[in-house]
């Protein structure tokens, strides 16, 4: 009997997004259980992520694990016998993190305060953002992808959010210039684990929009 991989999702989500490239990239085949977050958080959701009540949550035979890049690393510890995506070097495998972490301290939060801030307030958080994403340039250097010659973790925490670039860059009214970010996304986006997953700019901003009228800052 197989594997039982079942994912609690939300489809515009760069976190879930993580997850399906992640097993996407394993071959892992899985059933995806779309939550209504606007709503009603399922009796499932409730169950398997009781502390913070969230997606992803990945549910292997029975199990639950949240967290995004936590369930990355997991699914890259299960099915290890292919397509690794952290580094087996010690010294590396920490620098992925790093950077992994550096997107969801340093991107996603500084960015978060733009696409949910009033028009207008957020001229650090602006800059903040291009100078956080020259950084991630800089430690792309000349390589195609983060880790070097293969597709992995970094990619994987980053390629999500590349598709509410042009999001923030509207609700923000400014632009990111990040030439080599653009063609590194342009690689990602060939791969069919990407492109299948990564959301529609349209509807990401449709989405943004949306949560700004809800929350009272449209």
């Amino acid at each position: 009997m197989g594997d039982e991989v079942v994912l609690l999702d939300f489809n515009l989500s760069m976190f879930c997004v993580r997850v399906k490239i992640a097993l996407a990239e394993k071959g892992v085949e899985f059933e995806n259980k779309v939550e209504d977050l606007v709503n009603t958080k399922s009796a499932l959701l409730l169950q398997m992520n009781p502390v913070y009540k969230k997606v992803p949550v990945l549910i292997h035979n029975g199990k639950p694990i949240s967290e995004s890049l936590i369930i990355v690393e997991y699914i890259d510890e299960i099915w290890k016998d292919r397509a690794p995506l952290l580094p087996t070097d010690p010294y590396q495998r920490a620098q992925a993190r790093f950077w992994a972490d550096f997107v969801d301290q340093k991107v996603h939060e500084v960015a978060k305060r733009i696409w949910t801030g009033k028009v207008g307030e957020h001229e650090a958080e602006k800059k903040e953002l291009v100078e956080n994403l020259k950084q991630l340039e800089e430690a792309l250097g000349e390589m195609p992808y983060f880790g070097g010659d293969t597709f992995g973790f970094v990619d994987i925490a980053l390629i999500p959010f590349y598709k509410w670039f042009s999001s923030y860059e509207k609700i923000g009214n400014f632009k990111l210039d990040c030439p080599k970010l653009t063609a590194w996304a342009n690689r990602c986006l060939v791969k069919e684990s990407v492109s299948k997953f990564v959301s529609d700019e349209k509807d990401v901003h449709e989405f943004v929009l949306s949560h700004r009228k809800r929350i009272g800052v449209d």
